[in-house]
């Protein structure tokens, strides 16, 4: 189990980012918008920004079936397993729901290491 306070958020995002790459389930302890705490196992299938800056995961949660959007800055705890994903995720083509999102999009040139795609990212947001 990895503590996000003892990380910067490159290496959080990092680890996050090869376990979407991998499709590999996160275990997460999240603190909600009422400051209690939550413990989800997702399947990660995207990563956004909010127009307020946030870095948002979209996944699917394992024990409920749907779709879920969880801020980077809100996860305490993460742990991400060796297994597959099993969630059925939102097809590419459908619309995405949610308001006030802004996507950012960044290519990646083919087998580009995860920590340079961040970097990229991270460029991506600032312009």
């Amino acid at each position: 189990m990895r503590h996000t306070k003892n990380e910067t958020t490159t290496q959080t995002l990092t680890r996050l980012i090869t376990a979407l790459d991998k499709q590999q389930p996160v275990t997460i302890t999240y603190t909600k918008a009422d400051d209690t705490e939550t413990i989800r196992t997702i399947e990660i299938y995207d990563i956004v920004i909010s127009n307020a800056g946030d870095i948002l995961l979209k996944a699917m949660d394992r024990e409920t079936g749907e779709t879920r959007s969880f801020r980077l800055d809100r996860i305490v705890t993460y742990t991400v397993h060796r297994t597959e994903y099993t969630v059925a995720r939102p097809a590419a083509d459908e619309p995405r729901t949610g308001h006030g999102l802004a996507t950012v999009t960044v290519l990646y040139p083919v087998g580009l290491p995860v920590l340079a795609r961040v970097e990229l990212l991270a460029d991506a947001l600032a312009a």
